[in-house]
């Protein structure tokens, strides 16, 4: 490994990159192990999207360096040393995090090594939400504290409303390194053939698919809403804030189209405390 990736594990170098986030405001509510195990998982998955999106090196050598993280992964449930894993073990140990969805998210990484992913049909964007987002979610449910039922509820809409939101976010940042990620049922509707990134992005009836996930992505936000209103035992506020800030991006993009040119949707320090504090109070 790289200096650069390896420093994302040191907490002081994360919590750099992070602060002032929507991710740091969330995490920052939690208690301190919580935390800590949650920046820990944050640390691994920016790792292994460093190495899927990297891409000055060859998919080859990418897909190497992926099956080295499993390798380390299974030394590290193994109990013997476990190389680039090594700084999971305490969130391993302290919260019964499961191999299979850290492998999981390997494995949607994975996805974009092996090809650059261009207008997938809805089946296969909807396993490459599993993999790089609920994966993440069902790591995460671990350390709220939330029983297994309502807890997988929670991880498969609120990761599936976070990814396809980052996706309709990312448009132009994913076209940049030849990455379609809307479905080409939606691109077809909206009277879409093409599958290259720029061209399907620059046509004007680009915003209608958009228009179109962003309604799939509203239905995952609130059926994650009714599930952490059903007050299932657990540390919800996280959730909910993430949840808030992620519609309020999504809200606004919806009320500023996905025509070009775009801008990259961010929401100011002054409203991220807004919604810190009314999720705080509100709940």
């Amino acid at each position: 490994m790289t200096s650069e990736p390896q420093a994302a594990a040191d907490p002081a170098a994360l919590q750099a990159q992070v602060s002032g986030s929507s991710f740091y405001a969330a995490m920052r509510v939690m208690p301190k192990a919580e935390r800590a195990a949650m920046f820990a998982i944050y640390s691994f998955c920016r790792m292994v999207d460093d190495i899927a999106d990297d891409g000055t090196r060859p998919r080859a050598m990418r897909a190497i360096e992926l099956d080295r993280w499993r390798a380390d992964l299974g030394a590290l449930y193994a109990d013997r040393p476990a190389g680039q894993a090594a700084f999971l073990k305490k969130a391993v140990h302290g919260f019964g995090l499961r191999q299979a969805d850290f492998l999981a998210v390997i494995d949607g990484m994975q996805m974009d090594v092996d090809t650059d992913i261009r207008a997938p049909d809805l089946e296969t964007l909807n396993l490459y939400c599993d993999r790089v987002a609920v994966a993440v979610g069902r790591l995460s449910i671990r350390i709220f504290g939330m029983e297994e039922g309502p807890g997988l509820q929670l991880a498969h809409r609120l990761g599936r409303a976070l990814q396809l939101t980052n996706i309709l976010r990312d448009l132009d940042e994913d076209a940049a390194i030849g990455r379609l990620y809307l479905p080409r049922e939606l691109l077809a509707k909206a009277g879409i053939v093409t599958t290259d990134p720029g061209a399907a992005i620059g046509d004007p009836r680009i915003d209608g698919a958009c228009r179109d996930l962003a309604a799939l992505a509203l239905d995952h936000f609130a059926a994650a809403d009714r599930v952490m209103r059903a007050r299932p035992r657990g540390r919800l506020l996280a959730p909910r804030l993430m949840s808030a800030v992620y519609r309020t991006i999504l809200q606004q993009m919806l009320l500023e189209g996905w025509v070009a040119p775009r801008r990259r949707v961010r929401i100011g320090k002054a409203r991220l405390l807004w919604i810190v504090a009314r999720c705080s109070v509100f709940g």
